[in-house]
């Protein structure tokens, strides 16, 4: 059995390897080392524990000095805020769920509670018992609903009443049961997959064997079985079993309380006696899987919401559109100008009361039981019902079918499906589709979400000739013709199975062939040996485990030339040359880290000759190289050749080691691996003078795969002025690579890293400490002026990692989590002034991020990531939008205002969390600058038409209250107020809810500016709703005074000047300019468009017939009032003139005001955009970042492992399987001298 891998992105992974001991008779493996990777288990729920893993190769107990020592200096770092180790609280007895279950916490004043969580999780919102309180909570946060409340009760007085109580329920009923059911589809979707994670199995030790439980059985203090490929659910400390076959029960673990901090843990395991110290490199992320190890035990020290992962998820939050809380808003303005409307009215009529009995004292006993202040009253809540329908419900229920039809059409889009997984669009939140088409920001993962994580070989340098896949090139754009693959060309030395040609170059492979060439040779051996992959034979085939995907591309590619790794041991490897098999002997690795950027292995070849390997960036090769010629020069023209097609470049160097230096150098590394201080850096520099004198050897290529479009998306999305902030867990020279890669950044730019940013914010600093000493008000608009103003002038990316974030993030987190709310709380009001420096190096920090054209920040948790898009939600106040494909992304998408998942290789836990799912990056295209767009103009067409419709239909309400004495009298028939927004005018507006388009799909591709019109709220905003409100008053005044003009002292041959005619004509008046009003401004006519307006009109004519007729009077007469008012008068020629008048007086100026823009008027974005198209093309997406010859932009592809490789795990042999018998390890060193655990890459799965 190979090495094993717990791959992921966890903040401590393990590896699990074979090594001794017996469970159940049968040899088992249990020896780990464990790695400290920086980054969180991708696509997988975070619903397991944490498991601590502790290496069998502690033998010896720390002496109690050296791990106090230890456990201080590797404490919480997070702000520069250290926990002493004698303030963690935190034990966990092996085996002992009584002790677990017994200890309590207080928690708030004198209530207590369990200390230690179980594992069940749960995401979702509700329950059975309290889905319809809080969700009936969370509804009547809408300034609307309790808007329509308030109406309601008052319709229950009967003295003020206009219409039964009862009728008004069953809308806002409809309205609160459409949104709930909603609400709850999403919540019964989060408690499937809590079932899913709470039911995985598990083997958990009882008594004196395992037995086969579920998830949310594990308790803390539990020991877990884990097999390959298992989901670790815990934290767990790797333990040796006993010679019955069973592990240990004692142990105790005292380590620090659960906390959000990835990066950071410290603690000591007590067991047999001993003590050892823990940190981050020997604990295990829950979430993980185990790999390549068959069996691995461990103790549970965090469980369920205690474990680090999930401290760092969000929490579900409810989401509103800008045009959600501008509507909230809208509904206060509008409820206040009603009440003083009504008001005003109400004081009118008091005052006309009094002087209607003044001179009418004949009529005094019908005043007899009452007076004009009660009039007036009583007219007030009167005024107030009939005005109420101004907002009314109708428009929130036709709203919701808006937004559940528009989700329909993103799920329905076959653009957006992608056939190769089967997976299309999904719209899972029905109620942010308008939000789309206001997105200003952009938050991406790297790693799945702009990449596909894969490494393809693609062209190399040798000794100054430059090699590449051309024939694959050819015969991949069908133009082969000349070169083709010989049919002999087969490689003889490769296994039929392996083949796997992505790269191919007949001059090498003749080249490799002759074997002639020494530099050649030397070069494919590097490729074989110098790595850290370990490798397993699966069905006769040979599998690679490698820390990086782009390591493990090298190794590939030396197997397709004929080099192959077959096998390693602690101090061998066994490589095929050319069907000739040799082994080496490994004498040192000198390891990768981020410092060195470059790795380099020490081998004594079978002819008994040291040499040295080593690969690396470019930038710390040719610097060490021995001289630079010809060769040297050639190759670097190369790496500037292969920067120009993005390509990731290393340098592969050798030189020759005399025994006599080698035996000076290993004695002396001996002496530094031992010591107690400084000797990572000893180390280094021991690792320095080996690697000097290098022959250069060539360079390879590498492409990293990005998803297919993400480039042209990128760009689009920038057209679209949209900023895409890239953060990831990966280090800053990965993230930087795709940022070329996808075009985010350019060779153009100005780099702003941490150097930079902190001078910056330095001298932003400065210069506010001396505006508190001279008194003035202190700004961020001071934050080193001439930078911003710079960089307007020119590009600029800013690179920043996640430490510095800390500094810039810092909100007392880890004071709240040491003492608990109250003090933290109290703490903070006595750090007012604190607080607001940390705003004010808060706002200056996202002022200078925001004029940058990139920004990517690096080495970030998932707790940052949130954290960074609510810095710029809340300094900003822009819309925001967050893209991930795994469970480190779930709390950004939370967080961000619109939140994507990506269905993938990274697992379902993204999509599940998001408010839209897709399958690709590049889909985004679509669904911002075409879905989002429309839905933003839909929406926005169908409020403005829909506040325009309700004031000019019913704002005659008011002035025909002038002319009736101040009576609360209604102008309109009962049954048009009531059907006047629910049939009359309802479905010309809801088609343009449905269908409106200003422009194809196609174009807005094409001009991806005409996106900033949503950005810029210029649809729907403060100003066009007052626009709206003064169209819609003046057209009710000219219905209502055009008839009352025409009305006055006339008599017709069938309306003869009755309330009951004149109201038919305003009413018809109203409508008709409405509906002309809808059909001037629709821009997209369809089917369904020319259907709604006419069934409009047809609906008009049915009801006023049907609730018109003498029938309907005869049966009720108290509810149909209004016998054939609607027959004598639109028929009487009379009538239809002044209806014909109404309607051109009211469409006369809407059509000189379009025409008056057409021609001399102010230019919309969406002209100025196509204008400048015709005049200036826009030139097609380039992929390509043409670098001037001679740059030294290269950028390394040995950028994937974030912290050290796994050089010292191979060395001691901890994850290495011989098939010869194995051999003692030797003598544990002491403790106090035993080298730390090197932490290893995070593999990508």
């Amino acid at each position: 059995m190979g090495g094993g891998q717990v791959p992921g992105k966890a903040g401590g992974v393990a590896w699990a390897v074979p090594a001794g001991g017996r469970t159940g008779g049968s040899q088992v493996p249990f020896v780990t080392a464990v790695a400290g990777a920086r980054r969180l288990p991708r696509g997988l729920r975070a619903g397991s524990v944490q498991i601590l893993v502790v290496p069998r190769w502690l033998q010896e107990p720390l002496p109690q000095a050296a791990c106090m020592e230890r456990s201080s200096c590797q404490g919480l770092a997070l702000m520069g805020a250290a926990l002493c180790f004698s303030a963690f609280t935190w034990e966990v007895r092996a085996n002992d769920r009584n002790y677990h279950q017994q200890v309590k916490k207080k928690f708030a004043f004198c209530l207590t509670k369990k200390k230690y969580s179980g594992n069940a999780i749960k995401t979702a919102k509700y329950n059975i018992f309290t889905f319809l309180p809080l969700n009936l909570y969370e509804q009547f946060h809408r300034m609307a609903n309790i808007y329509f409340v308030f109406v309601i009760l008052l319709q229950t007085f009967p003295e003020i009443s206009t219409l039964p109580w009862y009728t008004l329920i069953f809308p806002l009923s409809c309205l609160l049961i459409i949104r709930g059911l909603r609400d709850l589809i999403d919540d019964l979707g989060r408690h499937q997959s809590d079932r899913n994670i709470n039911n995985r199995p598990c083997e958990i030790l009882s008594g004196k064997r395992f037995l086969w439980q579920k998830w949310r059985d594990i308790c803390v203090g539990d020991i877990v079985r884990l097999h390959k490929d298992n989901f670790v659910p815990g934290n767990k400390p790797e333990v040796q079993t006993s010679t019955s076959g069973h592990p240990p029960g004692a142990g105790r673990v005292t380590c620090e309380e659960p906390n959000s901090r990835m990066h950071s843990f410290t603690g000591t395991l007590e067991w047999r006696g001993q003590s050892y110290s823990l940190d981050t490199q020997r604990i295990l992320q829950r979430g993980c899987r185990l790999r390549n190890t068959s069996l691995c035990c461990g103790l549970v020290i965090y469980a369920g919401f205690d474990s680090k992962i999930m401290r760092n998820c969000g929490k579900v939050k409810r989401k509103k559109t800008k045009l959600d809380r501008m509507m909230d808003r809208l509904v206060i303005i509008i409820f206040l100008v009603l009440l003083l409307m009504a008001l005003c009215l109400a004081i009118a009529s008091g005052f006309w009361a009094r002087m209607f009995q003044e001179k009418h004292s004949y009529l005094s006993a019908l005043y007899k039981h009452t007076t004009p202040a009660q009039q007036a009253f009583f007219n007030f809540w009167g005024f107030t019902i009939l005005l109420s329908i101004i907002i009314p419900m109708s428009m929130y229920i036709t709203f919701e079918f808006i937004y559940l039809v528009n989700s329909f059409f993103i799920n329905w889009d076959l653009e957006m499906y992608y056939a190769a997984k089967d997976i299309p669009a999904k719209a899972r939140s029905t109620s942010l589709n308008d939000q789309l088409g206001q997105i200003e920001y952009l938050f991406s993962d790297k790693t799945g979400t702009l990449t596909q994580n894969i490494m393809s070989f693609k062209k190399c340098c040798i000794n100054g000739t430059i090699y590449g896949n051309f024939w694959w090139d050819q015969v991949c754009t069908g133009t082969a013709h000349e070169q083709k693959q010989p049919p002999g060309s087969r490689l003889s030395w490769s296994h039929p199975r392996e083949q796997k040609l992505d790269f191919y170059d007949a001059r090498l492979m003749a080249a490799i062939q002759r074997d002639s060439d020494p530099v050649l040779r030397e070069f494919l051996r590097l490729l074989a040996l110098c790595h850290t992959v370990i490798v397993e034979e699966k069905d006769d085939q040979l599998v690679y485990q490698a820390a990086s995907p782009d390591e493990e591309a090298l190794v590939l590619a030396a197997r397709n030339m004929g080099y192959i790794f077959l096998a390693r041991t602690q101090d061998t490897i066994t490589i095929s040359e050319l069907g000739k098999r040799r082994t080496y002997q490994v004498l040192a690795m000198l390891d990768f880290n981020s410092d060195r950027k470059r790795m380099s292995v020490l081998v004594r070849d079978p002819e008994g000759t040291i040499r040295l390997y080593t690969k690396g960036a470019d930038t710390v090769i040719l610097e060490r190289l021995q001289r630079r010629g010809t060769n040297e020069i050639f190759t670097e023209r190369a790496l500037d050749h292969f920067a120009e097609e993005t390509l990731r470049t290393l340098c592969l160097a050798t030189k020759e080691v005399s025994e006599a230096e080698y035996k000076v150098w290993s004695r002396r590394h001996q002496e530094v691996s031992i010591l107690l201080q400084d000797r990572g850096q000893e180390l280094h520099k021991l690792y320095e003078e080996m690697e000097q004198n290098l022959q250069l050897l060539g360079a390879t290529a590498i492409e990293d795969k990005l998803q297919d479009g993400v480039p042209e998306t990128i760009q689009l999305l920038k057209l679209a002025n949209i900023k895409v902030w890239v953060l990831t867990g990966d280090k800053q020279e990965t993230a930087m690579n795709i940022g070329y890669a996808c075009k985010l950044l350019t060779d153009d730019m100005e780099i702003l890293e941490e150097k930079e940013i902190s001078e910056i914010l330095q001298a932003y600093w400065v210069s506010n400490n001396n505006l508190h000493g001279t008194g003035e008000a202190p700004c961020s608009h001071h934050l080193s002026q001439q930078h911003l103003e710079a960089s307007g002038h020119k590009k600029r990316a800013l690179i920043i990692d996640g430490e510095l974030l800390d500094k810039i993030l810092y909100t007392g987190e880890v004071l709240k989590e040491k003492k608990g709310w109250l003090w933290w709380w109290l703490g903070c009001c006595r750090a007012t002034d604190q607080q607001e420096q940390g705003r004010l190096v808060e706002k200056a920090f996202v002022d200078l991020a925001s004029s940058c054209q990139a920004v990517i920040c690096c080495r970030v948790t998932p707790k940052q990531k949130a954290l960074v898009v609510q810095l710029v939600q809340k300094h900003k106040k822009v819309t925001t939008m967050a893209i991930g494909d795994g469970a480190n992304d779930v709390n950004m998408i939370k967080t961000a205002d619109i939140g994507v998942g990506l269905s993938g290789r990274e697992g379902s836990q993204a999509a599940q969390s998001s408010d839209f799912a897709l399958a690709q990056f590049r889909f985004l295209q679509r669904l911002l600058l075409v879905h989002g767009r429309w839905a933003y103009l839909r929406s926005s067409k169908f409020l403005r038409y829909f506040f325009y419709k309700t004031f000019a239909g019913l704002l005659a309400q008011v002035w025909f209250a002038f002319h009736s004495g101040f009576t609360a009298q209604p102008l309109y028939e009962g049954w048009f107020l009531a059907l006047y927004n629910i049939f009359y005018t309802a479905y010309p507006v809801l088609a343009v809810g449905l269908l409106e388009q200003d422009v194809s799909a196609k174009k807005s591709l094409e001009f991806p500016e005409l996106y900033m019109i949503g950005q810029q709220d210029e649809l729907f905003n403060y100003r066009v709703f007052a626009i709206t409100v003064l169209h819609g008053a003046s057209t009710s005044l000219a219905s209502f005074y055009i008839a009352f003009w025409a009305f006055r002292d006339h008599v017709g041959t069938k309306a003869v000047g009755d309330y009951e005619s004149f109201s038919v004509t305003v009413a018809t008046s109203a409508l008709l300019s409405v509906l002309v009003e809808i059909i001037l401004d629709t821009k997209f006519w369809t089917a369904l468009s020319f259907l709604m307006v006419t069934a409009s009109l047809l609906l008009f004519c049915l009801f006023s017939f049907l609730t018109q007729s003498f029938e309907a009077f005869r049966a009720a007469p108290a509810v149909f009032r209004f016998p054939d008012a609607s027959l004598n008068a639109l028929t009487d020629p009379y009538v239809l003139l002044v209806v014909l008048l109404s309607l051109v007086v009211n469409t006369i100026p809407s059509l000189t005001i379009r025409l008056y823009c057409t021609i001399v008027g102010k230019t919309t974005t969406q002209q100025k955009i196509f204008l400048k198209a015709r005049q200036e093309p826009d030139p097609p997406v380039e992929l390509r970042a043409h670098l001037p010859r001679g740059s030294f932009r290269r950028r390394s592809s040995y950028a994937f492992s974030h912290q050290e490789g796994y050089a010292r795990l191979i060395t001691r042999g901890d994850s290495l399987h011989t098939r010869r018998a194995p051999c003692p390890l030797p003598p544990p060193l002491c403790p106090d001298t035993t080298p730390p655990l090197s932490p290893l890459p995070s593999p990508k799965v």
